[in-house]
C-alpha cells in the first residue's frame, strides 16, 4: 500500500503529523476520524511535501507565506449570503465523504464560476498550506466571514468534527436566509403599492388637475365648485407651487435617516421604532427572538463557551435593540447569574421564552430548548407574514382605488354642472 504524509489536529486543536499507509487519502481520512483526529492537509508518497507546512515555517521566512499573516480582505469583495450558505453546505458535504480539508477548497474553488469566490477559497487553501488553522484563513476575508462563522469553524476545530460543525453552520444559513426572504416578501408589497400610489397620485395632481381648473374657469366663470373639487384643486396648485421644496425636505429627510442610522444611538432608535410598529413590529420581534435563540443554540451545540456565545450573539443580532439587551445578560451571566433571569429584566423576550430558557438551564438541555423556541418563533413569523400579506393586499388596493377615485370623483362632479348648463343653452 502506498505511504501518505498527513498532518492533522486533534481534539484541542494541536497540530500532528505523520505517515501512514492506506489504500488511499479517504482511507487516511477514516483512520484518523478513529483516532479522534481531524484531517486537515495528506500527500502521497516521500517525494511530495506535505499540504500543509509547519506553523514555524509560516511564522519564519518566505514572502508567500508572510503574506499569509496579513489581512488581504481590503478591496476585495466579500461573499453573498447565498454564495456563503452555498459553499458551507458544498464543504461539509465533502467533508463528510472523507476528502481532506485544502482538497475539498481546491474542489469548490475548479468548480465555482464566481471570480470573488475562487479568489476568497483559492487564497483560503493557500493560508492552510502555509500553515494557518481554517479558521484563521477565513479571518482573512472579514467581509465574508463573521464572527460567528469563524468561531463556529474554530469550535469544529477543536471538537474533530468539523463536518458536523459546518452541517449546522449551513442549516443556520438557510434557516436565516428563508426567514430573511419572509420578512422582506412581506414589507416589498406595500412598499411597492405605495409607491405606485404616490406616483400616481402626483401625477394626477401636478399635471392633470391644473388643466382641469383651467378648463372649469373658462366653462363656469365665477359659480362656485364643489367642495371636494376645490379642496383637490388646493392640494394641487400646492404641490405645483412648492414642489421643488418638497423634492428638497424629501432628500434631506433620507439623508438625515442615513446619518443617524450610522450612530450607535441612531440605529438603536430606529429599531426601538420598528419593534413599536403596529403591523411590522410583531413580525421584526418574533424574528429577532427566532434568529437569537437559533445562533445561541447552535454556538452553544458546538462547543463554543456561554461567554463566548453571548458576545457572537449580539455581535451578529442584527439589531440594537437586541445587541444592548444580550450585552446586559453576558454582563450578568459573567458574573455568576443563569441566563434566564437577566433576559427576563430586558423587556424585550416574551415570559414564555425566559421560562423555557429557565427550564433548559435547570434541566442541562439549553441548546435543544433554545432550538425549539427558534422554530416555534420561525412558525410563527410564517404566519404572522402569511397573515399580514393576505389582509394587506385588499386593503393597499383600496387605497388605491380611494386617492384615484376621490381625485376622479373631484374633476367629475364640475363636469355634471357643465354638462346640465349646456344642455339648457
Amino acid at each position: 500500500m502506498p505511504l501518505f504524509k498527513y498532518v492533522a489536529m486533534d481534539t484541542v486543536g494541536k497540530e500532528i503529523k505523520g505517515c501512514l499507509e492506506a489504500a488511499s487519502e479517504q482511507a487516511v481520512n477514516l483512520t484518523l476520524k478513529e483516532q479522534g483526529l481531524f484531517l486537515t492537509a495528506v500527500s502521497e508518497g516521500s517525494s511530495k511535501k506535505p499540504a500543509k507546512m509547519a506553523r514555524a515555517e509560516v511564522k519564519g521566512g518566505s514572502k508567500g507565506s508572510m503574506m499569509a499573516g496579513l489581512n488581504l480582505s481590503f478591496g476585495q469583495p466579500g461573499l453573498k449570503r447565498k454564495d456563503l450558505m452555498i459553499f458551507t453546505r458544498q464543504l461539509s458535504i465533502l467533508l463528510d465523504a472523507g476528502l481532506p480539508l485544502v482538497q475539498s477548497l481546491r474542489i469548490l474553488e475548479d468548480q465555482s464560476t464566481n471570480k470573488a469566490e475562487k479568489n476568497i477559497l483559492g487564497n483560503s487553501a493557500r493560508y492552510i498550506e502555509e500553515g494557518l488553522t481554517f479558521s484563521e484563513a477565513l479571518t482573512q476575508n472579514p467581509k465574508s466571514f463573521d464572527k460567528l462563522y469563524i468561531n463556529m469553524v474554530r469550535a469544529g476545530e477543536a471538537s474533530g468534527a468539523m463536518e458536523k460543525i459546518l452541517n449546522r453552520l449551513a442549516e443556520l444559513l438557510e434557516k436565516a436566509a428563508r426567514l430573511t426572504a419572509k420578512i422582506k416578501s412581506a414589507m416589498v408589497y406595500p412598499i411597492v403599492v405605495l409607491s405606485i400610489a404616490v406616483i400616481i397620485t402626483s401625477g394626477l395632481m401636478i399635471f392633470i388637475v391644473p388643466r382641469f381648473e383651467t378648463m372649469f374657469a373658462e366653462l363656469l366663470g365665477d359659480k362656485p365648485l364643489p367642495a371636494l373639487t376645490r379642496y383637490v384643486i388646493e392640494i394641487s396648485n400646492m404641490l405645483k407651487d412648492h414642489i421643488l421644496a418638497t423634492i428638497i425636505v424629501i432628500v434631506f429627510l433620507c439623508a438625515a435617516y442615513k446619518l443617524a442610522n450610522r450612530t450607535a444611538k441612531g440605529k438603536f432608535a430606529f429599531d426601538w421604532i420598528k419593534y413599536r410598529m403596529p403591523l411590522f413590529g410583531p413580525i421584526i420581534s418574533k424574528s429577532a427572538i427566532a434568529r437569537f435563540s437559533r445562533t445561541l443554540s447552535t454556538l452553544m451545540s458546538s462547543g463554543v463557551p456561554v461567554l463566548n456565545a453571548l458576545q457572537i450573539v449580539k455581535e451578529t443580532s442584527g439589531s440594537e435593540v437586541v445587541s444592548a439587551a444580550v450585552q446586559k445578560v453576558h454582563d450578568a451571566v459573567k458574573e455568576g447569574e443563569s441566563i434566564a433571569k437577566p433576559l427576563a429584566a430586558t423587556h424585550i423576550f416574551p415570559k414564555m421564552v425566559v421560562s423555557m430558557i429557565q427550564v433548559g438551564e435547570q434541566t442541562g438541555k439549553l441548546p435543544d430548548m433554545l432550538e425549539r423556541i427558534a422554530d416555534t418563533y420561525d412558525e410563527d413569523v410564517d404566519n404572522a407574514v402569511d397573515a399580514f400579506t393576505s389582509m394587506l393586499e385588499p386593503l393597499m388596493i383600496v387605497v388605491l382605488a380611494v386617492l384615484v377615485g376621490t381625485i376622479v370623483i373631484a374633476l367629475f362632479m364640475p363636469m355634471i354642472t357643465i354638462i346640465t348648463e349646456m344642455g339648457k343653452g
